[in-house]
């Protein structure tokens, strides 16, 4: 996947359409410190979004691989588009936070872009492994690197409210024992 190219058409295409996007996934934590490889772009949108975005990406060379409420998967039909992926947000948290993301620069500062916040990563990974255990090892170790590089400018009480939803909170505490 040649990233500069995806990342330079989805920046470009996204803004031009007045599409919302924020960084999620590998990218967003090595934004905010967290050293991880990854072989996809992982941005959240706004739901009502998701009809501009299966538009776009099916007229520049994607297929969609699946749909649902909640995310839009593609990937290129070209190797070097590789895959991208979409959460889409329509829930209250979803949407705060879309709200919340700040800009930093990604790809040894090529690009400047829209990242969630810390906690707000951290709230995804609680999720996704809560609902899908296989990947409760790999998540914990980036909400673990992603708490340690970020602690002082963490809302706590916003991450405790996130592992809380998911009835985790001896999770947290651990964590924070470490730390």
């Amino acid at each position: 996947m040649d990233f500069i190219l995806v990342f330079r058409f989805l920046i470009e295409k996204l803004k031009r359409s007045n599409i919302d996007f924020a960084l999620i996934g590998g990218f967003a934590l090595q934004a905010l410190g967290v050293t991880r490889t990854t072989r996809d772009i992982d941005l959240i949108v706004l739901s009502q979004d998701s009809e501009k975005i299966e538009d776009l990406m099916l007229k520049h060379g994607y297929e969609l691989i699946h749909k649902s409420e909640d995310v839009l998967n593609f990937a290129g039909k070209k190797f070097e588009l590789g895959r991208v992926d979409f959460l889409l947000a329509h829930r209250k948290y979803s949407l705060s936070m879309l709200e919340r993301a700040m800009e930093k620069e990604v790809l040894d500062g090529k690009f400047r872009i829209k990242v969630l916040r810390a906690e707000d990563i951290i709230g995804l990974k609680v999720q996704a492994s809560s609902n899908d255990p296989s990947r409760l090892h790999q998540d914990m170790a980036d909400i673990k690197e992603l708490i340690k590089n970020n602690y002082s400018k963490l809302n706590l009480k916003l991450v405790r409210e996130y592992f809380s939803l998911f009835n985790r909170e001896k999770d947290l505490e651990e964590i924070l024992k470490e730390r």
